[in-house]
C-alpha cells in the first residue's frame, strides 16, 4: 500500500501512526501533504513519513488517500484530485469529514471515484477510537479490508449502511464528550462526600474505564454486569434510584438523538 495523508491535524496523523505502528503501512510508503507546515513537520519527525508539494502531487503518487481536512475544505480538495491528471478509479480516498455524504464526496472527486465516508472519534488519539465507515459506488471488495486496516489500526472499524452514519455521529462521534462530562460529575460528586479533587478524578476515570473493559472482555449484556454490582438494599440500587428518577437514561438517548439530528441538518 502507498498511503497518502492530506491534512495533519491531530485525527489525520492518529490513523496515520496508527496505521504505521500497527503495521498497516511502512513510513517510507507514506506522503503527508498539509498547508501548515509546522504540522507537517510534526509528522514527519515524529515517523519519518515522506512529504509532497502539493495535493496533487500526493495523489499521484499513492494509492489509497486518507482525507482528514475540515468539511468546509474537502470540495477544493477533491477538486484538486479530480483535475491532477491521476485516474481516479485507481485511488481510494477515505474521508473523515463530517457531515459530507458519499454522493456529494463522489461528484466531487468525479466519476467513477473510489470513495469511503468514516467517522472516527477522538479517542483514536490514544488508540481506542471506535470508527463506522460505508463504502460509495465503486469500491472494491479490496477497498474494505483496507479501510478495516487503517480506521481498526487505531481501535474499533465497523462497516455500516450510510443511512446509519448520521447516528454513529450521533453516538460515537459524539460520545466522548458524554462520557466526559459523566466523569467529571461522578468526580464532582466525589468531592461533594470530601474526596480531594485528583483523588476523585482519577478514581471516576478508572471506575468507567474499567467497567467499559468488563462489557468488552466479558460479552455479558450491561444489564447482568450492572446486576453484579448491585445488592438488594445497598449503596449501589440506591445511587440507580437517584439516577433514575432524574431521567439518567432518558437524558442519555435525547444526546444522541439531538446530535443525530444536528449531524443530519450539517450535511443539507
Amino acid at each position: 500500500m502507498k498511503l497518502g495523508l492530506v491534512g495533519c491535524g491531530k485525527m489525520g496523523s492518529a490513523l496515520t501512526i496508527g496505521a504505521i505502528d500497527a503495521g498497516a503501512v511502512e513510513p517510507a510508503d507514506v506522503m503527508a501533504y498539509d498547508v501548515v507546515p509546522a504540522s507537517l513537520k510534526a509528522l514527519v519527525s515524529e515517523r519519518g513519513v515522506h512529504t509532497a508539494s502539493s495535493i496533487s502531487e500526493l495523489a499521484n503518487a499513492v494509492d489509497t488517500l486518507i482525507l482528514a481536512v475540515k468539511p468546509h475544505d474537502v470540495a477544493a480538495a477533491l477538486n484538486t484530485i479530480r483535475d491532477s491528471g491521476t485516474t481516479t478509479s485507481s485511488l481510494l480516498v477515505i474521508s473523515v469529514a463530517a457531515g459530507l455524504d458519499v454522493a456529494t464526496l463522489e461528484t466531487e472527486v468525479g466519476q467513477g471515484a473510489r470513495i469511503i465516508r468514516s467517522m472516527p472519534n477522538t479517542p483514536a488519539l490514544v488508540g481506542q477510537g471506535a470508527a463506522a465507515f460505508t463504502c460509495g459506488t465503486s469500491t472494491i471488495k479490496e477497498d474494505t479490508t483496507t479501510a478495516q486496516r487503517l480506521l481498526g489500526a487505531v481501535g474499533l472499524a465497523v462497516e455500516v449502511k450510510e443511512h446509519h452514519m448520521d447516528a454513529v455521529t450521533g453516538l460515537s462521534g459524539s460520545g466522548p464528550a458524554y462520557v466526559y462530562l459523566f466523569i467529571e460529575a461522578l468526580a464532582d460528586g466525589g468531592v461533594q462526600c470530601g474526596l480531594p479533587r485528583d483523588q476523585a478524578r482519577e478514581l471516576a476515570a478508572q471506575t468507567v474505564l474499567g467497567a467499559a473493559t468488563m462489557v468488552q472482555s466479558t460479552g455479558q449484556h450491561t444489564a447482568v454486569l450492572k446486576d453484579m454490582v448491585t445488592s438488594p438494599g445497598g449503596t449501589t440500587i440506591a445511587g440507580l434510584k437517584a439516577l433514575e428518577s432524574r431521567a439518567f437514561r432518558a437524558a442519555c438517548i435525547e444526546a444522541v438523538q439531538t446530535a443525530t439530528a444536528r449531524a443530519t441538518e450539517l450535511g443539507e
